[in-house]
């Protein structure tokens, strides 16, 4: 029987200033998100190694999350979690990942407001 891996790569806290909000103002000022992510990885091998090459890279990860954000200035953070998920699947080969994506002060009474999305196969 093989051997499940159900090791993580974390980022937490990934600041991205961008376009979002379905108001009129919101479309003309850039507001902070914020994004955790942990993904599915086999850490075995870079473990081994000590290679970056067998690792996932989270600095790439981190700017192409920042970028694709930034360009896609989404109406709903709805959207944007699940372009952000869809495109670590496709770029990165992440077969599992969840990912949160907050936006701070959107409700004043609240420290932040978001969403929460699970994509893949963990296993």
């Amino acid at each position: 029987m093989a051997e499940r891996s159900v090791d993580t790569v974390l980022i937490e806290g990934l600041a991205v200033d961008t376009v979002v909000g379905v108001y009129d103002w919101e479309r003309e000022v850039t507001q902070r998100l914020l994004v955790d992510l942990e993904m599915a990885w086999d850490n075995r091998v870079p473990g081994a190694s000590d290679n970056v090459a067998d690792a996932l890279d989270y600095a790439a990860v981190s700017e192409r999350v920042t970028q694709c954000l930034q360009v896609l200035q989404p109406q709903l953070l709805e959207r944007a979690a699940e372009e952000v998920a869809a495109m670590l699947q496709s770029e990165f080969g992440v077969r599992w990942l969840r990912l949160a994506l907050h936006k701070p002060g959107a409700v004043p009474s609240a420290r932040s407001v978001g969403v929460r999305v699970e994509r893949g196969v963990r296993a």
